[in-house]
């Protein structure tokens, strides 16, 4: 059987389940709509340091940052549901990544290591800084 697939392979695909695509309903045929990611930002985004990073979510994004896990240096935002892909992009372009094995969305705070089967947590403890703020 032949298949009608017009991928040459020659442009990458993206791998991660943050895609930068949503359905739309009122699209004819439900193609899908980009969400744009600004690379050159989620780039400088990536370096940020914990404290620096922190306090961009809490002026930009307050929401993620009343959902912010600090972990060791590390910041993770987790969800109880899949989030559209317009908070996925938004996330994605504030540096994170997602972690499908811990199921977060994770930010390395400039502070890249190898990955360890054992739940950092119980080595570095957590705490949620919207928490420690006086409302």
């Amino acid at each position: 059987m032949k298949t009608t697939s017009q991928h040459t392979g020659s442009t990458p695909r993206l791998r991660d389940q943050s895609s930068t695509h949503q359905a739309n309903p009122a699209a004819s045929g439900s193609r899908p709509v980009a969400t744009p990611i600004d690379f050159a930002r989620r780039r400088a985004n990536r370096s940020l340091h914990t404290q620096q990073l922190l306090a961009l979510l809490r002026t930009e994004a307050p929401r993620f940052y009343d959902l912010a896990e600090v972990v060791g240096s590390w910041v993770w935002i987790q969800f109880t549901e899949k989030q559209p892909a317009a908070i996925t992009a938004a996330l994605a372009e504030l540096g994170f990544h997602w972690n499908p094995k811990r199921q977060a969305w994770q930010h390395p705070c400039g502070a890249v290591t190898t990955g360890s089967p054992h739940d950092p947590r119980a080595k570095y403890g957590s705490q949620h800084p919207a928490d420690l703020q006086p409302a």
